[in-house]
């Protein structure tokens, strides 16, 4: 999910090329008024949204579902400490850094998991 229409629009169809269902969402409140616990593997959201952050909506959504892989991306330098609270389990794989094509984005993904 990400808050910039357009970027969410080409990373959706750019992963779709690459083999990924994707739903994607530019409000995270819908996103996470939509989410299904056991439906979806990944999680990709934007750090800085308004209203509600990425890691504030990520945390809700593990709570709901522990098993989903979570990813950040940011143009902004990375909020470690604030991350490292949150999720601290995730490592280093589950941040990146914006822009990004979505080849390689795709390849991020499909490397070892983080839980």
């Amino acid at each position: 999910m990400d808050d910039e229409p357009d970027i969410a629009s080409v990373l959706k169809q750019g992963l779709k090329l690459k083999g990924f269902e994707v739903e994607g969402f530019t409000d995270p409140r819908k996103a996470l008024e939509q989410f299904k616990p056991g439906c979806y593997d990944i999680v990709v959201s934007d750090v800085k949204m308004p209203d509600i952050n990425g890691f504030q909506i990520c945390r809700k959504i593990k709570e709901r579902d522990a098993n989903v892989r979570i990813y950040f991306l940011s143009a902004f330098d990375f909020y470690a400490k604030e991350a490292e609270i949150m999720f601290p389990t995730l490592g280093s794989k589950a941040f990146i850094k914006k822009p990004i094509r979505y080849e390689d984005l795709a390849t991020k993904l499909n490397q070892s998991p983080n839980k």
